[in-house]
């Protein structure tokens, strides 16, 4: 058989289905905007504490506890949810995964502030506060390697999120003060990145039109990629088109 005749077979059938197929739509918003908005705030915010900007031991975390909580945790998390909606796996793994660690962050600096738990100034507790990097820099890379297939502003974001991470981690867990505080300047870079993706997303939904570029990847029909027909309608709303 032909190239030329399967592919008419495959349309064929595609055709079939796209006719016998009823679409309930249910757009949403693009859950990213906020997931990243949340992200770039919280960890500006505390990646310039870890960087030795401002803060001490005592009242810091305190201030922090209720902001990484709630626009770093629970916003984030929130946005990895309807990122689920809008059938977009990439976000809702990176979204979850980070919004879950800035609740334990959040809840971890409150115990800290209380004295119930003892800071990352106690070497038994740096090392073990380093393994939370450990698993978060190792999903993340994963993650980075995924958004190449998106757009570039994203594979920046999570490619410097993954870097931040994994020093954080070498610098916790090795005592390494010099690769903590590099960790802490890359993942303040990682929160400029994240705040221009978001910053493009948002106006671009609003404008309905590119105005700030996030260097999209072409059509999956481009040469040398996997083709696909996804029975979705037409539009390009997240939540009716998969994605965001």
């Amino acid at each position: 058989m032909t190239s030329a005749a399967t592919g008419n077979g495959h349309d064929r059938e595609f055709t079939f289905w796209r006719d016998h197929t009823t679409t309930a739509l249910q757009p949403v918003a693009a859950p990213s905007i906020l997931g990243l908005y949340g992200f770039a705030a919280a960890t500006s915010i505390v990646a310039a504490n870890l960087a030795g900007w401002y803060g001490d031991d005592t009242v810091t975390p305190l201030v922090l506890f209720p902001f990484a909580l709630a626009f770093g945790g629970i916003a984030q998390l929130l946005a990895g949810m309807w990122a689920y909606r809008a059938r977009d796996g990439l976000a809702t793994a990176m979204h979850g995964m980070w919004g879950s660690f800035w609740i334990a962050y959040g809840l971890y600096q409150l115990l800290i502030a209380l004295d119930v738990l003892p800071a990352t100034t106690d070497p038994a507790a740096a090392v073990a506060f380093g393994f939370w990097f450990v698993a978060l820099a190792a999903i993340t890379w994963v993650g980075a390697a995924a958004a190449m297939a998106e757009n570039a502003a994203l594979t920046a974001v999570l490619v410097t999120l993954a870097a931040g991470a994994t020093l954080l981690a070498v610098g916790s867990i090795a005592a390494a003060g010099v690769a903590e505080t590099i960790g802490a300047y890359v993942l303040i870079a990682s929160a400029v990145l994240a705040f221009y993706t978001a910053s493009a997303m948002m106006l671009r939904g609003t404008f309905k039109r590119v105005v700030l570029p996030v260097g999209e990847r072409g059509a999956p029909q481009a040469p040398g990629a996997t083709p696909r027909h996804p029975i979705q309608y037409a539009a390009g709303e997240p939540g009716v088109k998969i994605g965001q």
